[in-house]
């Protein structure tokens, strides 16, 4: 009885860690500057504020905030991502600009220092 009471603990415990698991890695948000940009694989290359680069794959789910979408991306361009991690590497889900408030700007962008901002 004594066993089988373990037993089920145990795996109560290894599925409960396979659980949280994904929850811990979902989401990563990166600022930075686009170091390039590869628009036939829908990609571009983050130069972090630590000097790390970074590659990010943008889909037909990613959503751009105070930016024209994929294509406004360029080269020196400043701008702060929410990226999830999956098999093939770091895909956005939100690309956006710094910036807001001001003589009629649109919107706030307070400061992240949570324990996934880079």
């Amino acid at each position: 009885m004594i066993k089988r009471v373990s037993l089920l603990i145990a795996a109560t415990a290894l599925m409960l860690g396979a659980i949280a698991l994904p929850a811990q890695a979902a989401l990563r948000h990166i600022d930075g500057t686009v170091a390039s940009k590869d628009a036939s694989n829908r990609t571009f290359k983050l130069t972090t504020q630590g000097g790390n680069t970074v590659r990010i794959k943008v889909n037909s789910s990613t959503k751009f905030q105070r930016l024209a979408g994929f294509g406004a991306l360029h080269k020196g361009l400043r701008v702060e991502v929410d990226a999830k991690t999956t098999a093939k590497g770091l895909v956005a889900t939100q690309v956006e600009t710094p910036g807001g408030g001001g003589n009629g700007g649109g919107g706030g962008g307070g400061a992240d220092d949570g324990p996934n901002h880079t």
